[in-house]
């Protein structure tokens, strides 16, 4: 059965295309940007401990269990899933995860493009050497005058959006798959560079102890639920954009060999990212609870200060520009390809009214850090509210659910014969994707809630 249904949208020239593909959907501002000052919210080791707890004992399983149904199903999510439903004699109803996860996918693009606006604006800044000599009290001030331009945020939250577009309306594969080959091994350079400059800064070590050894009378209730949903949210998981791809996957490939490479680069940049950054946070005496402007005022200080800072700070922030496009475009492309599959829309009309949804609510996001910001809900901003609920709520739920139908929905059958797996492997996927990822997300979401 599944040698038979193909995608309408094209395949995977290799699975080297994908594993590209697929780790420049989850290797971005997920990892680079977000997951230093996630950790730095956390309590640093407790938080890094639990949160590779999560990806090797939830975030693979359960990425496995996604790239399986989107190569089974070969359609956008929604569809997928009510395929694959009707394949399995279970309720179509199975076809609101696929919503759900195109939902919370629609959100986080709303507020990432935000975010990946600020990356285009730095790269500029640190070109024109504004950031040469600046201490990190004129570093912060700047960019807290930056975010408090509406106007501006506006302009490059609409310059990136647009970008996003032409790319998914072209397709995925002329596009993406060129571009991915060459950015995304650039940036893991880069980044090793980046690490090999904080090591000079005398605080490595500090940094990481910071890192690396776990204060665990710091870690929370929330810095769990923070470490899952990070865990998700930089694996690209529950939103939909892993299954699309796997939808373009070669039935001849390895899904469980693809996703534990998938899952080993993406945590390896996370990691760097953080060995990169807190050496510096530390040797100009700032605090690791930063926040999300973490990578906006630590790095232009080491730029401005390090021999040829301009030309590598420009470089680093165009290739952090480059990143978060190819997580972008994972974003919007389940909505796309339902667009196409379900309304008739080619796909340069579908990326187009796509994406102006996804900048309208993005709109909304940057104006609650400026003109809106005394207005707040159960005491976040919009922005943070949006975030919360997609990245630590609809991303986990989602991911749960998709464990759930890959592993109790579907027959042994289906699923052994899309994994390739058989004997102790597959047993073991089957025990971590039935029991263990399920249990785990279930408490965590629970506690989160309130219930538990």
């Amino acid at each position: 059965m599944p040698a038979k249904r193909k995608s309408i949208h094209g395949e995977w020239s290799s699975r080297l295309a994908f594993i590209l593909a697929a780790t420049g959907s989850a290797v971005g501002l997920g990892n680079i940007w977000r997951f230093p000052y996630v950790a730095g919210e956390n309590g640093g080791g407790a938080f890094v401990l639990v949160y590779l707890l999560c990806v090797a004992s939830v975030g693979i399983p359960v990425m496995m269990a996604e790239v399986m149904l989107g190569r089974r199903g070969r359609q956008s999510p929604v569809n997928t899933m009510y395929t694959l439903a009707e394949d399995e004699r279970s309720s179509t109803h199975w076809q609101y995860l696929g919503v759900m996860g195109m939902v919370a996918g629609f959100l986080i693009l709303s507020f990432y493009s935000v975010v990946a606006g600020w990356t285009m604006a730095y790269v500029f800044r640190v070109a024109s050497g504004v950031f040469d000599g600046a201490t990190a009290e004129q570093v912060s001030g700047a960019f807290t005058v930056f975010v408090s331009d509406p106007e501006r945020l506006l302009g490059w939250h609409t310059i990136f959006m647009v970008m996003t577009i032409i790319v998914v309306s072209r397709g995925v594969k002329s596009g993406l798959e060129q571009a991915v080959r060459f950015l995304m091994p650039t940036l893991f350079v880069l980044l090793v560079a980046m690490v090999g400059y904080a090591m000079s800064t005398g605080h490595f070590s500090e940094a990481l102890a910071y890192l690396f050894r776990p204060d665990f009378s710091r870690l929370t209730g929330d810095s769990i639920l923070a470490a899952l949903g990070q865990a998700f949210f930089s694996l690209s998981l529950g939103m939909g954009a892993i299954m699309i791809y796997g939808s373009y996957l070669s039935h001849t490939a390895s899904i469980p060999r693809t996703a534990v490479i998938i899952a080993a680069m993406d945590t390896s940049v996370a990691l760097l990212a953080g060995l990169a950054i807190f050496p510096i946070v530390f040797a100009h005496g700032l605090e690791p609870e930063l926040g999300s402007g973490m990578v906006f005022k630590v790095l232009p200080i080491a730029f401005g200060q390090m021999p040829g800072g301009t030309l590598f700070g420009t470089l680093f922030f165009l290739l952090l520009v480059f990143a978060a496009w190819t997580s972008a475009i994972s974003l919007l492309e389940p909505m796309v390809t339902w667009l196409v599959e379900n309304r008739g829309m080619n796909r340069v009309m579908a990326a187009a009214w796509s994406g102006l949804a996804a900048w309208s609510l993005g709109v909304v996001s940057l104006l609650s850090l400026n003109v809106w910001s005394g207005y707040t809900l159960f005491g976040k901003s919009f922005i943070e509210l949006v975030e919360f609920i997609a990245t630590n709520v609809m991303l986990p739920l989602g991911g749960l659910l998709m464990a759930v139908f890959a592993a109790w929905v579907m027959s042994r059958e289906s699923s052994q014969d899309e994994l390739h797996l058989s004997g102790s492997t597959y047993r073991t996927w089957r025990v971590l994707a039935r029991y263990v990822a399920p249990v785990a997300v279930a408490v965590i979401l629970l506690t989160a809630i309130g219930i538990l």
